[in-house]
């Protein structure tokens, strides 16, 4: 398969969220028919509700500064498939993504064909398995691997990762994960496994941190780690010139620190492997780069908050930072707390825009309009069909904010980079 061939295929599988199966015997399969490429270096694995994508930005910008080789996974991507997989800071490119696209579904069909695997392996666990295969023929010396869904059956915890770091936990993917706190606060503990050498959890709720020194205190009971490896954030966790690093992190937001917190906590359990210095981690969160998540273009700020916490974040930056007069276009997924986030986010917004990307799983402008919450100036909304609509009915205005959704924020990046060229 070309590059073009090899998208298709993988989009056919279905949405990656709508089409997922949570499991790990179908990917532990498919990788050892792949020859382990996990196995070649070390892992870190990342989860949580909000802020994992930043913490491996974070870590993968500190490890770029101390000259580890390593590659990076995450997810959703943007614009382009290839950005979910990064070796040395650069995205994969199209050939060699088609190239192990199409090794991966060879294998696949195989093993399929031979009663081996239960189903034909999802998109997610594809593209896992292309992203493994690639940091393996690169010569990785480590992965920094963030979690797609969940934690105890979402593909990258296959890679049985050594180290683990567990971000903010709070309310999402109810539908999958539990319809309470501890019970998805378990779900995402659950990336701490036999393989696993040490842990850090950062900041949590009461409730949350209840459920992880629970599953900590089990683990280390099965001897699956030292108790000392397990780093629970707290004011004493980071060492003075540690804790100095936070001041002038380049991803913007308050709640940023957090995440720098747990990636800081992270680099320094890695210099047990390698040889990083204080300066490496003071550049890297200096310098690290996480699109989509506040990204201003021109007049337009990106932000994905897609859940109760994130919109919670992107208010409290556009209280104390953004002053300007918005013009908001949003759109969301369906099973997300639309009516929650609508009551944080909404009445920012002197023009409010609704609209719907192109993903099976948006909700029409339609549909949102029930969610407008009591008091709303109604006159103030615009209802559209299509992202490119929506950015024509925003105009030029001072500040267009765009968020509700990542995959909204990847099709405006789209168009403006379309409309740049």
């Amino acid at each position: 398969m070309n590059f073009a061939e090899s998208q298709r295929y993988l989009y056919s599988l279905g949405n990656e969220v709508e089409a997922m199966k949570l499991g790990l015997e179908n990917i532990r399969m498919l990788l050892a028919e792949l020859g382990n490429p996990q196995d070649n270096y070390l892992k870190v694995q990342v989860a949580g509700t909000n802020g994992k994508g930043s913490v491996c930005a974070f870590l993968d910008s500190i490890c770029g500064q101390a000259d580890i080789r390593r590659g990076l996974y995450t997810s959703p991507h943007l614009v382009s498939i290839t950005e979910r997989i990064k070796i040395d800071g650069e995205d994969i490119s199209e050939d060699e993504f088609a190239r192990l696209a199409t090794t991966v579904r060879t294998t696949s069909e195989r093993l399929l064909a031979e009663g081996k695997l239960q189903y034909t392996p999802t998109f997610f666990e594809q593209v896992t398995a292309i992203a493994l295969t690639a940091f393996a023929e690169a010569k990785v010396e480590l992965a920094i691997l963030e979690t797609g869904l969940g934690g105890r059956l979402d593909a990258t915890t296959a890679a049985d990762a050594e180290i683990a770091g567990i971000t903010q936990i709070d309310l999402d993917h109810q539908e999958y994960l539990g319809d309470t706190i501890e019970e998805i606060a378990a779900e995402k503990a659950a990336i701490i496994r036999e393989q696993t050498k040490a842990v850090v959890i950062g900041r949590q709720s009461p409730a949350v941190m209840n459920v992880l020194e629970g599953v900590i205190g089990e683990a280390h009971s099965r001897g699956v780690f030292v108790r000392e490896t397990a780093v629970v954030f707290d004011e004493s966790a980071l060492g003075m010139p540690l804790r100095s690093l936070t001041s002038n992190l380049s991803l913007r937001g308050a709640h940023q620190v957090a995440n720098a917190e747990v990636a800081i906590l992270v680099a320094d359990i890695l210099r047990k492997y390698f040889p990083i210095t204080d300066e490496n981690i003071r550049k890297g969160l200096n310098s690290a780069i996480h699109p989509g998540r506040l990204e201003y273009i021109d007049n337009v700020l990106l932000d994905g908050a897609h859940n109760i916490a994130g919109a919670r974040a992107l208010l409290n930056y556009l209280t104390y930072v953004e002053t300007r007069p918005i013009t908001m276009i949003f759109a969301a997924m369906r099973g997300k707390d639309v009516a929650e986030i609508a009551k944080i986010l909404w009445p920012r917004a002197e023009r409010l825009i609704l609209t719907q990307p192109a993903n099976s799983r948006a909700m029409t402008a339609e549909e949102l309009l029930e969610f407008v919450p009591e008091g709303f100036d109604a006159e103030k909304i615009v209802t559209t069909n299509s992202v490119e609509d929506a950015l024509a009915a925003a105009g030029s205005t001072e500040l267009i904010l765009v968020t509700g959704s990542l995959y909204l924020v990847g099709e405006v990046k789209k168009s403006l980079e379309r409309n740049r060229i």
